[in-house]
C-alpha cells in the first residue's frame, strides 16, 4: 500500500494560547480518537511518537478529521508547526 499523507486544510488558534487544531484533509482515525499527555503513552501509536518527537510538543488529541497539539509554553509556534506539517506530509 502506498503511504498517505495527511494535508492540513489549515491550523485552527483555540482558547489555550498553547494547543492548536490541525484540520486535514482525511481522518487519521478509525472512528475512535486517542488522547496523549506525554510521549511514553504515544509509544505504540507512530504517528503519536512523530508529533511527539517535535521539540516543545507536550500533549495530543487526535481526532476523526482533526490533531490538537499543545507545545510548552517557551516554544515558538513557528517551528511546531513546521514540525507538524513535515510529519504528518511523511505519515503513512
Amino acid at each position: 500500500m502506498d503511504p498517505v499523507p495527511y494535508q492540513i486544510v489549515e491550523f485552527q488558534a483555540t482558547p489555550n494560547p498553547n494547543a492548536v487544531k490541525c484540520v486535514l484533509d482525511s481522518s487519521p482515525t478509525a472512528g475512535s480518537m486517542r488522547s496523549y499527555s506525554s510521549a511514553a503513552q504515544a509509544g505504540d501509536d507512530p504517528l503519536g511518537s512523530a508529533l511527539f518527537a517535535i521539540p516543545g510538543v507536550t500533549n495530543l488529541l487526535i481526532h476523526d478529521g482533526w490533531i490538537a497539539v499543545g507545545k510548552d509554553p517557551g516554544v515558538d509556534w513557528k517551528s511546531v508547526k513546521a514540525g507538524i506539517k513535515k510529519v504528518l506530509g511523511e505519515a503513512t
